[in-house]
């Protein structure tokens, strides 16, 4: 039987049996449990497929509407959406044609495992028949076992028939020999050995029976084994086919698993899209996002306009198309129709106060020049350097206003002059040598202010800063330079006739009336401490509100109520969610040596924990680099880009960035325009108080060196801090509260634009220290001529008051008319601008300072000897020129009379 089994034991074979049969009952039940799961997954597939076609049928119609309608743009982009949707289409029907090859190589695996068991089935009634035929070898075995043992017994009968025969021929040899004397002996002998070869015969013939019987036995054995190997054969080959059925219900296995997988996968998709829509739910309003290849503030007007062109063709079929802000504003006109009414009302203020049309049109002729040289270099460069895209505007706005003022302010000297009977070359020299000296040291601090806003090392903010303090800086070479030459030109057509016969008039017939800004300051230093109490309670009233000031770029909430973008933005509010205005990005940096499909279940793991933060409406992945280690995911938050809660929402994402890693494996950092603009107010915010300190301290040094005087700058800071804080509390009112917003025009209150605080900072430091220096200036130069501290504030103050209020009057124009701009990010700026120096030049300069240098006398001059005798003597005020004319006038006199004297001597 060992033999018979090709050398296994019964036992081996009979383990093999019972493990082949279990193998197929486990393929089976696999099989199974595969086409339930199988069947599961064609039922899942095909519930996808039908919302998918739902999908595709509602965006072919609109796509075939739009095609009707000539909207490219649409087309385009319901043509990407379509084509998304297919594809998301096909792999579902990948995924169900995977899971019905799933079925059927489960349901073959089935067929194969039942047949396998029927295989086996029969092996075991094989092993039967085998026990079977194996009995009878054995009954054949022990019959041959019998006859071998008769056959050896004939042959011991055998071999001692031969002795008795060969006895018996000895006898018969010996019988011959005496064959006549024992013939009895002979025929006994010869019967005996008839009777032994009849015996032979016999056992040769029961030999021969057994014999045959042995043969026959081993025919039957030989047979019997044939069978047995057969049946061993059959039991191999069905072994083989049940493992093949075991091979091929795992791959089926495999393949169904995979197919489950993409169907699985598929449906996160399907799912993580779910929450995005491009269509609003009562289906009036449809959204679509445009990217740009470039950054969209270097998007042309052509381009601009090609993009609106896309609008005409729906439009004229009835549908209403908006574009957002970052489409619609076009920055390229810095200057508008609310810009030159400030600069007629600045115009007008010229003539009214110097009276002549000529002198009148000098600042704005300067102004102009300033302004095109800085703010053209400014452009010029643009194509070379990044620059915000308010850079020229805000050039342009403090372009015209110093390049005004500093202008008038060398007029009005040289006019008064001229009036007081100086000759036109002389008095352009004292002008200039003293006003102009002021307007030097006035710039000075406003190019200072400008160019440290360079600190927070922002680069936007640096190129800002260094253009429109280079814009100040042409405007003060100008007035230096062009303007001398200029009034020299003008000549005594600078003062009209009716001011030359009236001065004439006053010299003649003297009337003594007092200005208006000598009773003022004559009233403020009169009851200087209550006036001082009073400014300080009222500007400290207003800027109570600067305590809840926030801080943002604008979005189209700011625009005018009848723009396209403030429609857009509000359409998409109501239809979408405010947070479709302004999309989150995260950037998922994934682990090494991902497959694309792991890389892309990396981004849906990190998308659906994006999904489970309370402020997150959608987060989809959107891109994937070709390594497959960086993937972009846009989130859609609840709230608009400028709300606090998207503020929140930005920082919570960031401080959870190690949950994201231990939960996913990716790291993730939050990007995009809307984190952008949050980084960059907080960056702003954060260095506006080193930036404040290093503008107030340079200026302090600079202050002191123009006034010899400690206590001054430091009133002149104090004064410009109140002020500042009163500007920020009357921007939070309108801008952030929503105060007089309908007369302002601001739709929708909400934080101010995020570098207001620091550039408002500069520039209002810097026009609060040229009205500083113009009038206490004047002071200081009635000091220095011999007047006590306490009159020389009142006739200083009634000197210079009337050009700085001029000057101040056209600043606010200036600034004014930015306040209405077509730019609606210069607006809150424009605001702030207006009312700082409404509050600086009014109530600091022209009350808070003279009541205070009233009170302080001659401490508010005190300076110690050392330092008098270190610091420089800048002269700002011209003293020492003056000496130098009025010795070379009466040196000149002196000449005049010894010649004369001479003459009458001769005569």
């Amino acid at each position: 039987m060992q033999q018979l089994l090709g050398g296994a034991s019964r036992s081996e074979f009979e383990s093999s049996l019972a493990t082949g049969k279990t193998k197929a009952t486990t393929g089976l039940k696999e099989a199974e449990d595969g086409m339930a799961q199988a069947k599961a997954g064609i039922s899942q597939a095909e519930s996808a497929i039908a919302a998918l076609g739902a999908q595709i049928q509602s965006t072919e119609q609109a796509l075939e509407q739009a095609k009707a309608d000539g909207n490219e743009q649409a087309v385009a982009d319901y043509t990407k959406t379509l084509n998304g949707l297919k594809t998301s289409l096909a792999e579902a029907e990948k995924g169900k044609a995977a899971a019905e090859a799933g079925l059927s190589k489960a349901q073959a695996g089935k067929d194969q495992a039942t047949a396998a068991l029927a295989k086996i089935a029969q092996g075991e009634a094989g092993l039967k028949q085998l026990d079977a035929a194996r009995k009878k070898l054995d009954d054949g075995q022990a019959q041959v076992d019998s006859g071998r043992k008769e056959l050896k017994a004939n042959s011991s009968k055998l071999s001692a028939a031969k002795t008795q025969l060969a006895g018996a021929k000895k006898q018969l040899d010996q019988a011959k020999s005496e064959i006549d004397a024992n013939k009895a002996k002979l025929a006994q002998g010869q019967a005996e050995l008839d009777a032994g070869r009849a015996q032979l015969n016999a056992g040769q013939k029961e030999f021969d029976q057994k014999k045959a019987e042995f043969l026959k036995g081993k025919a039957d054995l030989a047979k019997a084994k044939e069978k047995l190997e057969a049946g061993e054969k059959t039991i191999k080959e069905k072994t083989a086919e049940l493992e093949q059925a075991q091979k091929d219900v795992e791959k089926g296995q495999k393949d169904l698993e995979a197919a489950h997988a993409e169907l699985q996968f598929a449906a996160r998709q399907v799912g993580a899209n779910s929450d995005m829509r491009f269509v609003s739910e009562d289906q009036s309003t449809a959204v679509s996002q445009v990217s740009f290849k470039i950054q969209t503030d270097a998007l042309t007007p052509a381009d601009r306009e090609q993009i609106k062109a896309i609008a005409a063709g729906p439009q004229a079929n009835g549908v209403e198309v908006l574009f957002s802000k970052e489409i619609m504003q076009d920055m390229s006109q810095v200057f508008g129709s609310s810009e030159i009414i400030g600069v007629v009302i600045a115009a007008i203020v010229l003539v009214v106060m110097l009276g002549t049309l000529i002198a009148a049109g000098l600042p704005l002729l300067l102004a102009l020049l300033g302004v095109g040289a800085g703010v053209g270099t400014t452009m010029a460069f643009s194509s070379l350097i990044d620059m915000a895209s308010i850079t020229p505007a805000l050039a342009l706005m403090l372009g015209l206003a110093v390049g005004i003022d500093y202008a008038l302010f060398i007029i009005h000297r040289h006019r008064t002059q001229m009036l007081a009977g100086i000759d036109v070359g002389e008095s352009i020299a004292r002008s200039v040598g003293t006003s102009g000296n002021a307007v030097v040291f006035a710039g000075l601090t406003v190019i200072i202010a400008l160019a440290a806003l360079a600190v927070p090392g922002l680069p936007f903010l640096t190129v800002l800063g260094l253009s429109a303090a280079f814009t100040v800086f042409c405007s003060v070479l100008l007035n230096i330079t062009l303007l001398p030459a200029l009034l020299s030109l003008a000549g005594t057509r600078l003062v009209s006739k009716r001011a030359r016969r009236k001065a004439a008039a006053l010299v003649e017939n003297p009337v003594i009336k007092e200005p208006f800004s000598a009773r003022w300051v004559r009233m403020v230093t009169k009851v200087a401490v209550p006036v001082t109490l009073l400014v300080v309670i009222v500007l400290g009233a207003i800027a109570l509100p600067a305590t809840q000031m926030r801080t943002a770029l604008p979005d189209g909430s700011a625009e005018p109520a009848d723009s396209q973008a403030f429609q857009a933005f509000e359409q998409t509010s109501d239809k979408f969610g405010a947070g479709y205005n302004g999309p989150l990005l995260v950037l998922a940096d994934l682990p090494e040596n991902l497959t694309k499909r792991q890389a892309e279940s990396k981004a849906l793991d990190v998308a659906d924990k994006l999904r489970d933060y309370d402020g997150v409406v959608a987060a989809i992945p959107v891109a994937l680099t070709e390594n497959h280690r960086l993937s972009a995911i846009q989130v859609i938050p609840t709230d608009g880009p400028s709300s606090e809660q998207t503020e929140a929402l930005v920082h919570q994402l960031r401080e959870d960035y190690s949950e994201f890693s231990e939960a996913t494996g990716a790291d993730i950092a939050v990007t995009g325009q809307v984190a952008a603009q949050i980084d960059v107010s907080e960056k702003v915010t954060a260095a506006l108080v080193p930036y404040l300190s290093i503008v107030v301290g340079l200026s302090l040094i600079l202050l002191l060196l123009v006034f010899r005087s400690i206590v001054v700058p430091l009133l002149a800071t104090g004064g410009f801090l109140l002020s500042l804080a009163a500007a920020f509390g009357a921007s939070v009112m309108v801008y952030q509260f929503g105060w007089f917003s309908g007369f302002f025009d601001v739709n929708v209150p909400g934080p101010l634009l995020s570098f207001l605080p620091i550039l408002l900072t500069g520039i209002l430091f810097g026009l609060a220290m040229d009205y500083q220096v113009f009038l206490v200036s004047a002071m200081r130069e009635r000091y220095a001529h011999g007047e006590p501290a306490k009159d020389a504030v009142r006739s200083g103050f009634s000197m210079a008051a009337p050009v700085v209020t001029a000057a101040a009057l056209i600043m606010i124009s200036v600034f004014a008319g930015f306040v209405f701009s077509h730019l609606a990010m210069i607006r809150p700026l424009g605001f702030a601008l207006a009312f700082g120096v409404l509050f600086d030049a009014f109530i600091i300069r022209m009350t808070l300072i003279p009541a205070v240098m009233h009170l302080l006398g001659d401490k508010a001059w005190y300076l110690p000897k050392w330092l008098d005798r270190i610091l420089p003597d800048v002269d700002v005020e011209g003293s020492k020129l003056n000496e130098l004319l009025d010795s070379e006038e009466s040196a000149s006199d002196d000449d005049y009379d010894q010649d004369y004297t001479k003459e009458n001597a001769t005569v």
